[in-house]
């Protein structure tokens, strides 16, 4: 039998999601399917409608091994295994005589835990909330969760907290999940034959196609022991989230409520002297923690050093009392000594590694009015992690609307550890690079305005003229407005400013959930909606409603950031560029995302107002006006007012 050629599959599944075919979509599968065969590496960037779903599908499923598909956000995940892998699979089985399987692995936390539910959560005696009140009398929002969480696992068939819908808060989900390390593991567990989690591993097994997150990615890369099921292929989707959702999970922290909680489980199952050491160290940690100013520590302070030696040489010796007790008068007792275990481990773990203090970790304390201090510790870089772990044994794609910065994917694959494209180096694994572009005709389509007469912001205070042009330029445009804007007190200085200005309606992030703000934003033209980072790359709102996006500042990221200003330090000891490499890489992702949410369709017509002159005056300016995409150019205020003003006519014009 001929195999069946790669554009008559393509044909067969744009047809049967009711897609149209485009020349990116055709390169980028053709790249994805070289890059299978020959066992090699590609960094794809693929412009907003391209259809990259279906791009790096069809290859996958007609290469018939397995292939892992990890993606950054639910809403994407939702979509491949609800939309596209459904239609794709009975589209290519007539041509691949076969039905690939696929299926969706998360880490355990996401999924229903069937002994949590059935024999209670072992919290401590004040923070119990399966207790006989709440039961009997679910009057709180707590206890109404709860309820329909019990209700809801007789209903079930994946136990995955994504298809509860409404969903619950995480403190309700908290008290019938359980973590990786809390786990009984199924051979122990009275349940572990109907456990959620284990089926989906077990579906993961036998699945031609894996859809997960990066976060999931990155504990299977981290922790060493294997959590995804083996695979010929990687693909990354939304590539440019990596670096940070690997970050992310490579990061700890040591807070004094997290300390006193291993402390409280740990104090029923081990003697009282041991118990009490743990408490002693506990106590000084806390003392240490309430004088924590916010910041970077270059060096351990003695005070922090003597408090994390005491804990972690504490917490060590609770783990090996822990291990060599029984008391049965302990109900659960399994399960109660593995949440302790879990908690007392992740106090040592924590400690130990900041007390090593290796060069290639950053420390610092983070305040927080409501919480008090924490103490973090996360890597100063995850490249060579991920050069060493993502790209061994396997293809690896990765592929998203913004990987090339600046005008090529360099800055993007020195993060991930790869050598400049073309340039071979010892250990780096070679790659190949396209932009496969974007069926938008952007310079027709979009309108980048730079408002060049403003002052520079500063880091504090109020911008008054930057208000006034944020309202000039809704009025011009009619509503019809996304504001990006780089702080949550900018956003909402903003909000309250223009309220008492425009009669347009102004909706504001965390007034409202996220998926209801964008529901409301795309119902109604007049509205405008305002926020901070997850609107950056959230919204997908196509049409009328979304004509204007505005980003009040390049978003750079903090200059006390201790994360971000360590990187750049570091390159800079290094002889590189810091600036560039570290905080004008970091906002041209960020910008080239955010001027993506005005074209989401091929008749969407609008205007990106950026309110900073720097863009246009800077000599980074070019840098990130070169991320961006190919909209027409100007700094002219009044070419730009003309243009919304046009648009909102034509658009009222059709009844929008």
């Amino acid at each position: 039998m001929t195999k069946p050629s790669l554009p008559d599959l393509l044909h067969a599944a744009v047809s049967a999601v009711g897609g149209t075919e485009r020349p990116g979509q055709v390169a980028m599968a053709e790249a994805v399917a070289e890059a299978i065969d020959d066992n090699t590496h590609r960094l794809i960037q693929a412009g907003t409608g391209t259809g990259k779903s279906l791009g790096y599908l069809v290859p996958a499923l007609a290469h018939g091994e397995r292939v892992v598909v990890a993606t950054a956000t639910l809403a994407l995940q939702r979509q491949l295994v609800e939309r596209d892998l459904p239609r794709t699979v009975d589209a290519l089985h007539p041509q691949l005589r076969r039905r690939p399987q696929f299926a969706m692995l998360k880490g355990r936390s996401n999924y229903l835990c069937l002994h949590r539910l059935h024999e209670g959560a072992p919290q401590d005696e004040e923070e119990g909330l399966f207790d006989q009140f709440e039961a009997a009398a679910p009057t709180s929002k707590l206890g109404q969760d709860l309820l329909r969480l019990r209700d809801w696992a007789d209903e079930t068939e994946t136990g995955d907290r994504d298809d509860l819908t409404p969903g619950v808060s995480d403190k309700a989900w908290s008290q019938i999940s359980v973590s990786s390390r809390e786990c009984l593991g199924a051979t122990k567990c009275a349940y572990g034959a109907e456990c959620f989690a284990e089926a989906a591993r077990e579906r993961a097994k036998l699945a031609d196609v894996v859809v997960t997150n990066h976060a999931l990615l990155a504990i299977d890369a981290i922790e060493g022991a294997p959590v995804l099921p083996q695979h010929e292929v990687l693909i990354v989707d939304e590539a440019h989230e990596l670096v940070s959702r690997v970050t992310g999970v490579a990061t700890g922290e040591l807070t004094p409520g997290q300390v006193n909680r291993a402390v409280k489980r740990a104090a029923k199952l081990v003697d009282e002297k041991t118990a009490d050491s743990l408490q002693t160290a506990s106590e000084s940690f806390e003392r240490v923690m309430e004088l924590a100013l916010p910041g970077r520590l270059e060096e351990v302070p003695e005070d922090l050093g003597y408090a994390l030696a005491a804990l972690r040489d504490a917490a060590r010796n609770v783990i090996s009392a822990m291990g060599a007790t029984r008391d049965k008068s302990v109900h659960d007792e399994d399960a109660v000594r593995k949440q302790a275990l879990a908690a007392v481990e992740g106090v040592h773990a924590v400690a130990e590694r900041i007390l090593l203090g290796s060069e290639y970790d950053v420390v610092w304390y983070e305040r927080h009015d409501r919480f008090g201090a924490t103490l973090r510790v996360a890597p100063l870089s995850v490249s060579g992690l991920l050069r060493e772990k993502l790209f061994e044994d396997r293809s690896v794609v990765l592929t998203s609307a913004t990987l090339k910065l600046g005008g090529d994917f360099n800055g993007v694959a020195a993060s991930l550890g790869l050598s400049a494209e073309g340039v071979e180096a010892e250990d780096a694994p070679v790659w190949k690079g396209l932009d496969v572009g974007s069926p938008f005709d952007y310079p027709k389509q979009g309108i980048l305005y730079v408002a060049k007469h403003l002052a520079t912001p500063g880091r504090e205070g109020t911008r008054g003229d930057m208000m006034d042009e944020l309202a000039e330029l809704i009025e011009a445009a009619g509503g019809r407005t996304l504001g990006l804007f780089s702080s949550m007190r900018g956003a909402k200085a903003a909000a309250e400013e223009l309220r008492g200005r425009l009669d347009n309606p102004i909706l504001l992030q965390g007034e409202e959930t996220l998926g209801e703000l964008i529901k409301a934003f795309a119902a109604d033209p007049k509205t405008c909606l305002f926020g901070t980072l997850s609107l950056w790359q959230g919204v997908d709102v196509p049409g009328p409603s979304c004509q204007l996006v505005i980003m009040d500042r390049i978003p750079f990221p903090r200059p006390d950031d201790p994360l971000m200003s360590a990187r750049q330090k570091s390159v800079e000891q290094h002889g590189g560029n810091g600036f560039m490499a570290v905080a004008a890489t970091h906002a041209a992702l960020l910008m080239a995302q955010g001027a993506g949410r005005l074209v989401r369709a091929s008749g969407d017509r609008g205007v990106v107002a950026v309110l900073d002159p720097r863009l246009a005056t800077a000599r980074y300016g070019s840098f990130l006006r070169a991320t961006l995409p190919d909209f027409w150019y100007t700094t002219d205020r009044n070419q730009a007012r003309r243009s919304l003003a046009a648009i909102d006519a034509a658009a009222q014009a059709d009844g929008k």
